[in-house]
């Protein structure tokens, strides 16, 4: 799952785009709003996580450019600003969440794990594909009922490719969900994953599409 953390503290920053990392999301982190605002429009996330007093253009703006424009991703704003007036102005902009500083990161994911399902349409925490079961927020895949033992990138393409089941995502698309921005990407990762997950989930539960990407059968 990619999300955007914009959040000007560098410090703080640093270290939640690093616990967000390692509890299974993929994060681009940006430290003043305009850059937010570009990202945005350009540029497709899972989730936002927002502060308020960003340099250049304050959080509130962004959301409200945002949401403007047509933006559908849920946002979940992050601040120290714990007043009723402030909150019900982000809510009315169209924030889906609101955490106030210090926040417990495990909380944090998640809250962004019930946001993203609910986006997206998923409100069961658990995916079912035939004998496969994943849970998202506890980042577990079962096998017949039997637990399985995924890397945190592996995780991330069966995540991606059983939320969305019946359709072919693309190598570049998989891709997006393993790397933020800066990553390396080599040209065989993902066909190396996937001849992983076969191996421990069963030779024909991801489908290869040649020239085209992979894809699960719709349960």
């Amino acid at each position: 799952m990619r999300v955007l953390l914009v959040e000007d503290d560098l410090l703080l920053g640093d270290g939640m785009r690093k616990s967000l990392g390692h509890l299974g999301f993929t994060v681009d982190w940006l430290r003043d709003g305009k850059q937010a605002e570009h990202a945005l429009a350009s540029e497709a996330y899972d989730a936002v996580v927002l502060d308020l007093g960003l340099p250049q253009l304050d959080g509130l703006a962004v959301l409200h450019s945002a949401r403007e424009a047509g933006l559908r991703t849920p946002v979940l704003i992050l601040t120290a600003r714990d007043t009723k007036p402030d909150k019900l102005k982000g809510f009315s902009l169209g924030a889906d969440d609101y955490v106030i500083k210090p926040v417990d990161m495990e909380e944090l994911a998640a809250r962004l794990h019930a946001l993203i399902r609910r986006s997206g349409g998923h409100a069961a925490p658990r995916l079912r594909i035939g004998a496969i079961e994943l849970d998202p927020a506890a980042r577990q895949a079962w096998r017949e009922g039997e637990a399985v033992e995924l890397s945190a990138k592996e995780f991330a393409i069966l995540e991606q490719l059983m939320q969305n089941a019946g359709r072919v995502l693309t190598r570049a698309q998989l891709e997006e969900s393993l790397y933020g921005w800066g990553d390396s990407v080599d040209s065989n990762t993902v066909e190396v994953f996937v001849h992983h997950l076969r191996k421990k989930l069963g030779a024909g539960f991801i489908r290869t599409l040649r020239g085209i990407g992979y894809s699960v059968e719709r349960p």
